[in-house]
């Protein structure tokens, strides 16, 4: 599952990096053109690129803190819909997706560690 986790947070940021340069396009072209909310869209790109980069350094995190992972992954992914919904159509979900796959891999370790444990306890 970490490697499931991994793949797609990568992907999901890198997918994501691609939505937010598009409407950084957008926006930029809108606010060139007197558009109504062109510099707003501009700003809402610029966070979704900074939210892509948690999400891929979530993603390259996955194996070794999956928990922390997980949490960069989720909010990367919810954070980037807010932004930019229809551009993050792609790498929303993949990272949402990863982001979930990372939290249940951690939940497994810890139950392990935890048997383990008691193994060597006995």
């Amino acid at each position: 599952m970490k490697i499931a986790a991994v793949i797609l947070g990568v992907i999901g940021g890198i997918a994501g990096l691609l939505g937010a340069i598009f409407a950084l396009f957008v926006g930029g072209i809108g606010a060139k053109f007197g558009a109504k909310d062109g510099g707003e869209i501009v700003w809402l790109g610029f966070s979704s690129l900074l939210l892509s980069l948690i999400g891929i350094i979530g993603g390259a995190l996955g194996i070794a803190k999956p928990k922390v992972a997980g949490y960069m992954m989720l909010i990367a992914g919810v954070g980037g819909f807010i932004a930019i919904s229809a551009a993050y159509i792609i790498g929303g979900p993949l990272l949402i997706a990863g982001g979930i796959l990372a939290l249940i891999a951690a939940k497994r370790l810890i139950a392990a560690k935890r048997t383990f444990e008691g193994v060597i306890a006995r």
